[in-house]
């Protein structure tokens, strides 16, 4: 049967968080670990560079993005979400794809989620969809992208299903508050949507959004986002993301801890066991293909778990942006790229 990420009464681009650096290592280790965020400012820079997305375009799914993506097709995707669910943890899905301007192919998009929701129910899935507006029609019309979510919250609630609307740059989050607010306005509680730690205006958001006990997931920022409007700092965003999971752990109806690193997931247990805070009002969610064994060492300890698995041919974005969160996997993409196959 098809179930949400959210809390029984009530699971993405995880949109996203990286794995922390380790806390020790040589000087090679530290060395990388001063360099990393310059070279995920030049990875996020280069993604519009055309030659370099032809050739990762070219040759990503077979040098690396597989790692990250749960196929190309619904078919391919199907495998990899029953194989989670068999290993007890609860997934999420994504048609990849963003920033679509022609009111054609949004209208396709939305008729694909709905078969999806269909297959998912039909296959008897615990999985749910994660959906960028953008891919939704919010670049053409804010009311176009309400009406199309709508539709699809609407359409997952009569397969008792749940929509998690992704949050993206920092220009589209006012977008997505309203939109997410109208749709609690007007009864829909099978939806949630995502705040990120490394904007300065999240903690008033969270503020503004708690009178719904809503339904949230809690990301670092995964965008190349001014520090006029962002903390340039991860021990900044890491202080801030503690502060946003503390308050949302007593706030909201369901919180869901979207992160890799290992010292936050163990705050968060601390803090949930000290302040008597259920299982059931809270998981830990992750991006399909990373850490899996820190995400099966979770559920052996009681806690729920979700993957965020996208699946689809439009993967070249999201990649860049997972190869950004740990540039590490630029080299192994250069080493496997002149590798003999």
């Amino acid at each position: 049967m098809a179930t949400s990420n959210a809390s029984p009464a009530a699971p993405a681009t995880v949109e996203t968080t990286s794995p922390s650096a380790p806390s020790v290592g040589g000087p090679g280790d530290r060395l990388a670990r001063r360099l990393n965020p310059v070279l995920r400012k030049g990875i996020l820079l280069a993604t519009h560079n055309r030659p370099i997305a032809a050739l990762v375009r070219r040759h990503g799914m077979r040098l690396g993005a597989a790692n990250f993506v749960a196929g190309t097709t619904l078919d391919e995707a199907v495998v990899n979400l029953r194989r989670l669910n068999g290993l007890g943890m609860r997934t999420n899905t994504t048609i990849l794809g963003e920033a679509i301007r022609d009111e054609g192919a949004v209208a396709r998009v939305v008729e694909s989620y709905v078969g999806v929701l269909d297959r998912i129910a039909a296959e008897r899935l615990t999985t749910n969809l994660a959906v960028k507006l953008t891919q939704l029609g919010l670049d053409l019309d804010e009311e176009v992208a309400y009406r199309n979510v709508e539709r699809l919250v609407r359409h997952a609630a009569t397969h008792g299903n749940f929509v998690r609307i992704d949050m993206e740059e920092f220009g589209r989050v006012d977008a997505t508050l309203r939109i997410y607010e109208r749709l609690r306005a007007a009864g829909h509680d099978n939806v949630g949507t995502v705040l990120q730690s490394y904007l300065y205006r999240t903690e008033a958001d969270l503020e503004r959004l708690a009178p719904l006990r809503p339904n949230l997931r809690l990301v670092k920022g995964a965008y190349l986002e001014s520090p006029e409007v962002s903390y340039p700092r991860k021990t900044e965003i890491d202080a801030a993301y503690l502060r946003l999971a503390e308050r949302m752990l007593v706030t909201n109806s369901f919180t869901a801890i979207a992160t890799h690193d290992d010292r936050l997931i163990e705050h968060v247990i601390r803090h949930a066991e000290t302040h008597g805070i259920p299982k059931d009002r809270f998981e830990f969610q992750m991006l399909y293909g990373i850490r899996p064994a820190l995400q099966q060492g979770l559920v052996a300890r009681g806690y729920g778990v979700l993957v965020a698995t996208p699946f689809g041919p439009d993967w070249y974005f999201f990649y860049m942006r997972r190869l950004a969160e740990r540039p590490a996997n630029v080299l192994n993409f250069a080493r496997s790229l002149f590798r003999p196959s």
